[in-house]
């Protein structure tokens, strides 16, 4: 697998990067896997080249992380072979300052975060999503000191407005703090809003991005149907994709189902073949549960898609309001 530079860092990264939010507790989501049934998956995604592995603390209460770095550990010979990211900013508590981007909770969860991955660093750390009652001069000089302690290499962002992460890298360049490399944001065939303004401002500032739910939750590959059915664990039980996308999104998969058809491959390499051909996209984060989610990912960065094809997949887009942002 063809391994590229983050965005204009100096660091090389999967053109995939596996979305490990699918392993942890299935009494927390009851589509994730646990640790055993996890490392098949994940070993086929690092035999295929795989390097790139994103977690959050949040994920399975901090399970997801737990197996991320046993994981990770028994597959790779040195740390130095792989890139792991996770994040910060989601309730991990009941308590008042065990959410948020305040100093006190960055600084206390990337040590916890780091105990439950393993690992001395991560190479990226995140922020899962603005934080509207801290100061933006108090995270990103908390996260400053993150990296200057050795505790992450870079820092990213997630979904959030433009004019936030404008705001956030400004701060940082005006008081000499490090500034995000990267941008985690929802970005898929029937999710395009990130186009209008994110895209543009990561383009020109050089910040890669590495959308999140590059298939719409599974829709974009057939997870669903227009008359309600649902094929998946997942799909079942998913309240939160339940709230992102409409039934007018199902002339989007049509027309990713016909492309497909007439390529002879699965929806799922067409949806991530379209993402991956897009300006200013490392890497899309592919969550996986099943050995042949690993095989389309793999597949798709090797299908490149023809101008008429790429048209005929955008046509049916219909706008909608900003999404997942919290």
């Amino acid at each position: 697998m063809e391994q590229v530079r983050l965005g204009r860092t100096g660091l090389k990264v999967s053109r995939i990067c596996l979305g490990m939010m699918s392993y942890g507790d299935p009494a927390v989501r009851a589509w994730t896997l646990r640790e055993d049934a996890a490392e098949p998956i994940v070993r086929r995604a690092a035999e295929e080249g795989v390097t790139f592995f994103d977690t959050a603390d949040a994920y399975s209460l901090g399970v997801s992380e737990e197996i991320t770095g046993r994981l990770l550990r028994r597959l790779f010979t040195r740390r130095d072979d792989y890139v792991l990211a996770t994040k910060v900013y989601m309730p991990m508590g009941e308590g008042p300052n065990d959410r948020g981007l305040s100093r006190k909770h960055v600084l206390a969860s990337i040590d916890d975060s780091l105990r439950r991955l393993g690992t001395d660093y991560v190479d990226l750390y995140q922020i899962h999503r603005w934080d509207y009652e801290t100061p933006i001069e108090e995270t990103m000089e908390a996260l400053h000191d993150v990296v200057k302690s050795g505790k992450a290499r870079y820092i990213g962002a997630s979904s959030m407005y433009a004019w936030q992460f404008a705001k956030a890298q400004h701060v940082a360049e005006a008081r000499g703090w490090t500034k995000f490399v990267a941008m985690q944001n929802h970005y898929n065939l029937v999710y395009r809003e990130e186009e209008r303004e994110m895209v543009p401002l990561c383009l020109d500032q050089g910040v890669g991005m590495i959308p999140w739910s590059p298939l719409a939750r599974g829709l974009l590959a057939g997870n669903r149907e227009r008359d309600g059915e649902r094929k998946t664990v997942r799909s079942k039980n998913d309240a939160f994709g339940d709230t992102l996308y409409t039934e007018a999104d199902f002339d989007v998969v049509d027309a990713v189902r016909e492309v497909a058809k007439e390529r002879g491959v699965p929806a799922a390499q067409v949806a991530l073949a379209w993402l991956l051909g897009k300006p200013g996209v490392t890497a899309p984060i592919v969550g996986a549960t099943k050995l042949a989610h690993v095989e389309d990912a793999v597949a798709a960065e090797g299908l490149t898609l023809e101008d008429g094809e790429v048209a005929r997949l955008e046509a049916p887009y219909r706008p909608h309001p900003v999404l997942g942002h919290s």
